[in-house]
């Protein structure tokens, strides 16, 4: 569902106790073509002065100042309640289970996936790309979240806006890297017609199965392909050259 917050536009799902999620759109921001507007990444080839300003406005909507990520398109899991967290972890995903501390995560075609409890006592925000899907980062954040709150249970999951499965191309590699850790997921990946060893993989699909699998009873999918919506969203596999929105998650106050 699209809503506005501190005057940005923004893409979220269900609402959920205790916790406080959305991810941005292209809008609202400052910067030109081909980031216009809201840029968030700032390695995307813009104006570090607009990624600046844009990150102040996107401030201004949440609790705290993000823990942002380096992303590498890898499974590993930061816990941001550490004493010791880098700025900007060379990691994919994060957990806390501090009320106020804002996770965030940086996309433009691949999923931005945010993992709660029931009672919203624990939280992870995961950036999923095939490579990171298939290297088990859902698996890790939510194993993670488990052992900072062991007693949690009725997991949720939030999939949201990331690449649709009529333009997501793969080859032959990214089909074995998940039919080799569970043959039946070969039904997540249709064949392209008239080109050889060329697949379209369903992404969210497949966040959704291994998700569910590791024991997450609600899974929500955006429905939001970023291709398509070339006036909403930012796309790395559409325009090559271009910005990043980002998820923003956080457990809220008691």
């Amino acid at each position: 569902m699209e809503r506005v917050i501190a005057g940005l536009p923004v893409v979220t799902g269900p609402e959920w106790q205790g916790v406080t999620y959305f991810c941005t759109t292209r809008a609202g921001g400052v910067g030109v073509a081909p980031h216009a507007t809201l840029n968030l990444g700032l390695r995307a080839e813009d104006d570090p002065e607009a990624v600046a300003e844009n990150r102040r406005r996107v401030r201004a909507a949440v609790s705290a100042d993000p823990v942002w990520l380096r992303q590498v398109h890898g499974s590993e899991v930061v816990d941001a309640d550490a004493p010791d967290v880098p700025a900007e972890p060379a990691v994919d995903a994060s957990v806390t289970a501090q009320p106020g501390r804002v996770l965030a995560v940086m996309v433009a075609d691949c999923l931005p996936v945010v993992i709660a409890d029931a009672e919203g006592t624990v939280l992870g925000a995961a950036h999923a790309g095939w490579r990171g899907l298939a290297g088990g980062v859902l698996e890790n954040t939510l194993q993670a979240m488990r052992a900072k709150a062991p007693q949690a249970g009725g997991w949720r999951a939030w999939v949201g806006p990331g690449i649709g499965p009529q333009h997501f191309e793969v080859g032959q590699d990214v089909v074995d890297a998940f039919t080799a850790d569970d043959p039946s997921t070969t039904r997540f990946f249709a064949p392209r017609p008239g080109l050889a060893g060329k697949w379209l993989a369903d992404l969210a699909g497949l966040a959704d199965f291994r998700l569910r699998r590791a024991g997450v009873q609600k899974v929500y999918l955006s429905g939001e392909c970023t291709v398509t919506h070339k006036d909403r969203y930012f796309s790395y596999r559409r325009d090559g050259v271009t910005g990043r929105m980002a998820l923003l998650a956080w457990l809220n106050s008691v």
